[in-house]
């Protein structure tokens, strides 16, 4: 019998994901919504800048609906209403049946610590 092991890699899409990854969360979100302003990491002005809202969110990751699709890879700016926006990694990118599109993100400079995350994961 050939077992693999949990760290094999697979290809989806662009991105080299392991098995371990595949099987589900390391961490639990909280199913909220967050109201947040995204904006490209290299976006010139405030033109691009929209205003939406969060699936479920971790002091790690997240996810946000958009009405412009992103790509992988994609570095934008993340910002809670009265927060410190920070830099996230887009992961995927999820064509809705409303013409909107599902972001997972990655924060980048590790955990945030914003005051909903704060208040909701103590409970």
């Amino acid at each position: 019998m050939n077992v693999s092991s949990p760290h094999e890699r697979s290809w989806i899409g662009k991105a080299i994901i392991t098995k371990a990854e595949l099987r589900g969360r390391m961490e639990r979100r909280l199913p909220i919504i967050v109201v947040v302003r995204l904006a490209s990491c290299w976006g010139a002005g405030s033109d691009e800048e929209e205003r939406t809202y969060t699936d479920n969110i971790s002091p790690t990751r997240a996810r946000i609906f958009s009405k412009r699709p992103w790509r992988l890879g994609n570095m934008i700016w993340v910002a809670p209403v009265h927060e410190e926006p920070v830099c996230a990694n887009v992961i995927y990118s999820q064509r809705l049946l409303d013409d909107r599109y599902s972001l997972g993100v990655k924060f980048e400079d590790g955990p945030v610590t914003c005051s909903i995350i704060q208040r909701y994961a103590r409970s």
